[in-house]
């Protein structure tokens, strides 16, 4: 039998209490391997993949005469994709310019009098829905919760720790999609709550704390699986769609790319593809809230009932002082910013609230003096009817559709 003397044991309790406290002071100095922020695609329309291959006196000139082109076809494919698939829409030149926020340059090769790419569009959403007409908001889902899940080996990650899977889908513009997508960045607690085990969960009363708490109805779960047939050699990625807390199946499909180095292509088109897959779905109504999910509510006796407002003033009274939080809210209009502005007021906590940017048709800002912290100011107008999100310091509200 071993005995180990109470002083070596002592002594290994202090070198492993070191060596703990050295990897604690090397993660915090090397950072964090976790969250990627996402494209924040709410005020504009994009189109991608729209292949160009023009001819001019000089580079430049063909460059322009190439983006003109992509205007006008980014044009007829977002007005088919928003009337479900037909065709119209044609704009003069003059008009889409004045439409036209960005050109995205997915990939580009330039000659001494060619231009061949692959661009995007990126059209102004205020603009472009009044051309649109109303046809461009008939159809569209409940927020949905994405938790993209890669399979890479025998490991499958989803927020764990970074990878190319959740980057696609983090640059993924959600804008002309009719999927209200949830996309968290993947930072905080969303390790430990939105991890692959999580996402192979069937059970019902996990799933509706985690919805609560993320503004969705349901969960989507992206899948790919990458396939690598020899170092350096081509990339094989087999995706399907699923959706809810019960993985169903809609589509799978496999893509091929040449080498690791067109790896973030395929996994884009991959997300291209699957946006397709849930927008049928929902098109033809296999993609649709799963009803076990909801809340339920119990009846309350009247006498027991306490208000948000009443709660929201106890928190507050027991506050020891003020935080400055900036709101950003989408103003499509005066009316939108200054119904942000009276609900601001009428919070409890809220001592001062100022518009510091006026953004009409796009995203104003606000400066709230708020007794509480941003919590509890999110919670606050999730109550009040509107669509909240929240970083640091910064919250991103809208109305409810």
């Amino acid at each position: 039998m071993t005995i180990v003397r109470p002083r070596y044991a002592l002594l290994g309790a202090l070198l492993l209490l070191g060596l703990l406290s050295a990897m604690l002071v090397r993660a915090q100095l090397e950072g964090s391997d976790r969250g990627i922020p996402v494209i924040d695609s709410s005020s504009g329309y994009e189109v991608g993949g729209i292949a160009v291959d023009v001819a001019g006196k000089d580079p430049e000139q063909a460059r322009q005469a190439a983006w003109r082109i992509a205007q006008r076809k980014g044009w007829k494919m977002l007005w088919s994709k928003m009337n479900g698939g037909r065709e119209g829409g044609g704009l003069s030149d003059s008009t889409l310019d004045s439409i036209v926020s960005g050109i995205v340059v997915e990939q580009e090769m330039i000659g001494p009098n060619r231009y061949i790419a692959r661009l995007g569009v990126v059209f102004d959403r205020a603009r472009a829905g009044q051309l649109l007409g109303g046809q461009a908001q008939i159809l569209r889902s409940p927020p949905l919760l994405v938790i993209p899940v890669q399979f890479a080996g025998a490991t499958p990650t989803s927020f764990e720790l970074r990878n190319p899977w959740q980057a696609a889908w983090a640059r993924f513009r959600t804008g002309a999609s009719p999927i209200d997508y949830v996309r968290p960045t993947g930072s905080g607690t969303d390790p430990l709550l939105l991890n692959f085990g999580q996402a192979m969960r069937p059970g019902r009363g996990w799933w509706r704390m985690l919805l609560d708490q993320y503004g969705a109805a349901d969960i989507l779960v992206p899948q790919v699986t990458i396939v690598r047939e020899w170092p350096g050699g081509p990339v094989i990625g087999r995706f399907a769609a699923r959706y809810g807390p019960d993985h169903r199946l809609l589509a799978t499909f496999a893509l091929r790319a040449a080498n690791g180095d067109a790896l973030a292509a395929m996994l884009d088109e991959g997300v291209r593809r699957i946006d397709a897959i849930y927008a049928g779905a929902l098109r033809d109504g296999r993609l649709r809230a799963d009803p076990s999910l909801a809340v339920e509510e119990e009846e309350v006796p009247e006498e027991d009932q306490v208000t948000l407002e009443d709660v929201m003033a106890e928190v507050v009274d027991g506050a020891l002082g003020a935080s400055a939080i900036t709101v950003q809210v989408e103003t499509p209009d005066a009316a939108a910013l200054g119904d942000a502005e009276s609900t601001l007021r009428g919070i409890p906590g809220v001592r001062t609230s100022s518009t510091t940017s006026l953004a009409l048709g796009g995203v104003s800002v606000i400066r709230v003096e708020f007794t509480g912290d941003i919590g509890l100011l999110k919670t606050a107008l999730l109550a009040r009817g509107w669509r909240v999100e929240a970083g640091a310091d910064v919250l991103r509200i809208r109305r409810a559709e």
